[in-house]
């Protein structure tokens, strides 16, 4: 029987499903990869650099193919699956908890010819709807932070997981040292008791009998990522406000400003990690 997900699950489902947060992250946050970007340049447009993201962590994973079955859990508008089904064949299965997001994920992938080698799942990744070993590549781009049972979104991860097959995942977390109570307006604004930190996911995932690869610390990418989606509200602002309701922008930018302080102050972290089962 399917376990009903946790409260912070369902505040993020309620917040995705929105149509504020629909129309911001569709024409602001980065557009079909709504997730930190990784930056060469201040000046390096959001939608590049989140993209640039997707191709580093499908370059870790060595050979790709028609054969390798990926699965994405909280995979937003499905700008990773899309780029595994294109760039490798691979077929892939997008889970998230917002059915707009969702929807929206599927009129692009039937836009753009992949509906054929991509799923689209309604789903919680507490708790997956898939049997033991079923993927190659289980994917996460900064979705775990929504779940206050992380502990099960990883062992969920670790059981679907073929032997052999990788884990690679972003996340933004609290840095190993962070002081406590310091994050407390982050937390109040995603509605969390928490956030992880590298030490936290290393701990979980080898009780799951994951064995990591490596974690690469680029922390300095979310403040780039942060800092640049902040400009863009405040420059674009009165072109928003069309779309968007002011109270929401107001609350989006002040939420920005805390990661941005939080990331130069020492007391986030953020990075790619890499597991094989």
């Amino acid at each position: 029987m399917s376990s009903a997900p946790d409260q912070a699950v369902t505040i993020a489902r309620d917040y995705y499903n929105s149509d504020d947060a629909d129309a911001f992250y569709a024409s602001v946050w980065g557009g079909e990869d709504i997730h930190i970007g990784l930056y060469e340049s201040s000046e390096d447009p959001i939608s590049e650099a989140s993209h640039r993201t997707v191709r580093s962590l499908a370059e870790r994973l060595g050979p790709l193919n028609q054969q390798t079955r990926a699965l994405d859990i909280g995979a937003g508008y499905g700008g990773a699956v899309r780029f595994l089904a294109r760039e490798y064949g691979c077929h892939a299965t997008a889970l998230n908890l917002s059915e707009v997001e969702n929807e929206r994920n599927r009129s692009l992938n039937r836009e753009q010819g992949l509906a054929d080698r991509i799923d689209v799942v309604d789903g919680n990744f507490e708790d997956l709807p898939f049997e033991d070993s079923s993927f190659d590549v289980v994917w996460s781009q900064d979705a775990f932070l929504h779940s206050d049972r992380r502990e099960k979104v990883i062992a969920e991860a670790a059981r679907v997981l073929k032997p052999g097959g990788q884990l690679v995942f972003t996340d933004p977390m609290q840095a190993d040292d962070c002081p406590e109570g310091t994050l407390q307006p982050i937390l109040d604004r995603l509605h969390l008791s928490s956030l992880a930190s590298p030490a936290f996911y290393r701990a979980v995932a080898k009780e799951q009998g994951l064995t990591e690869i490596g974690f690469e610390d680029l922390t300095h990418q979310l403040v780039n990522h942060y800092s640049s989606v902040l400009t863009v509200t405040e420059t674009k602002e009165a072109e928003l406000v069309g779309q968007i309701s002011p109270e929401y922008l107001e609350r989006m930018k002040a939420g920005l400003r805390h990661w941005v302080e939080g990331g130069r102050e020492g007391r986030l972290a953020w990075g790619v990690f890499h597991f094989r089962r």
